[in-house]
């Protein structure tokens, strides 16, 4: 990878986090679709559905202005139009058949790289929540993972700054050097260099990957931020837990560093993606982030808790995400009461 593909994409990555173009709403705007779609498809089949509907209009015409039309010509006019309709109604189910299956193939592959989760792993229920905001696709740029390893619970959320099939491509990547490495790499600093040397040989000249990594421990997680807003942690009080320094994002060459925070009884850790932090109303006004999901997060159940998050997000939006969205809720159940926060 050359320098200039590498500064290419760092100065895009800076221009997204700049407060000004975030705060007009500028961040998505004309942002292609992030996600594989079956609308080509559709278009499609509209258009081969189109020309046999005309033939069979400009056929019908003379019978319905002409006050008389020969028994042959209205005899064939007739035969002509069934024919073409039926075989217009076969071009339409066979053009559905591939539709459906094309959402199955991706609902699989949904399930296969985003794994919906509500359990304990190792000491720590895990609930996740994930929306695509392409319609007719299940998969799009948000990814995440968790792995049980000799290390500890690792987690990892990210997004995807490609679009189309390449960031379905990248989201794939991503988890598959995730799932192998988080069970060989010691340290999760470690871990971010090994995901970015995977990554960026393959990635566009304006492509990126920004990620968190979590490792759960007893009274504590550590983390390690790649470019990802801040998790947040619900117990006593309510914080954002922001790293000292935020290092670039995976495929920009980051120079990862962990920092630990310790974890009282009943603590909560949530990680997102943007989706949930840059949703707006229609008038334009941001989802007040910190103040719903502290209310969402006194709900007892996980999963309940992310519910109430969603349900808030979308009364404030009037409608479904326009931006992929991925909650992940993490409550230790075995965290010794330690002292709020330690570096290092």
């Amino acid at each position: 990878m050359t320098r200039d593909s590498k500064e290419t994409r760092r100065g895009r990555w800076r221009r997204l986090r700049d407060p000004g173009l975030r705060d007009r709403g500028l961040r998505d705007r004309g942002r292609p679709p992030r996600c594989g779609s079956s609308g080509d498809l559709r278009k499609l089949s509209q258009g081969r559905l189109l020309a046999p509907s005309a033939i069979c209009v400009l056929i019908a015409a003379p019978a319905l202005l002409l006050d008389q039309v020969p028994p042959a010509v209205t005899f064939t006019q007739l035969l002509l139009g069934c024919g073409l309709t039926v075989h217009a109604v076969r071009q339409r189910d066979r053009l559905l058949a591939q539709l459906a299956e094309v959402r199955e193939v991706a609902r699989i592959t949904q399930e296969a790289i985003v794994r919906p989760l509500s359990r304990d792993l190792a000491g720590t229920h895990v609930s996740t929540r994930y929306h695509c905001a392409v319609r007719e696709s299940a998969l799009g740029g948000d990814l995440y993972d968790v792995a049980v390893t000799s290390f500890g619970l690792r987690v990892l959320v990210g997004d995807v700054r490609g679009h189309g099939l390449e960031a379905i491509r990248l989201t794939a990547e991503t988890v598959a050097a995730f799932r192998e490495l988080a069970h060989t790499v010691p340290d999760l600093p470690s871990l971010a260099t090994g995901l970015d040397e995977r990554l960026a040989p393959d990635l566009g000249p304006e492509d990126f990957v920004t990620a968190l990594l979590a490792e759960f421990a007893p009274g504590e997680v550590r983390l390690v931020n790649c470019g990802h807003p801040a998790p947040l942690r619900s117990g006593q009080r309510v914080e954002l837990l922001e790293p000292a320094v935020t290092a670039l994002p995976l495929g920009l060459s980051p120079d990862p560093l962990q920092y630990r925070v310790r974890l009282q009884p009943g603590d909560r850790l949530l990680l997102y993606t943007d989706g949930l932090t840059e949703a707006r109303a229609p008038d334009g006004t941001l989802f007040p982030f910190l103040t719903e999901a502290t209310h969402a997060l006194r709900e007892p159940l996980p999963d309940e808790a992310l519910n109430t998050l969603y349900a808030r997000l979308l009364t404030h939006t009037t409608h479904p995400p326009t931006d992929d969205l991925t909650l992940i809720l993490c409550q230790p159940t075995h965290a010794s009461a330690l002292p709020a926060r330690v570096g290092g």
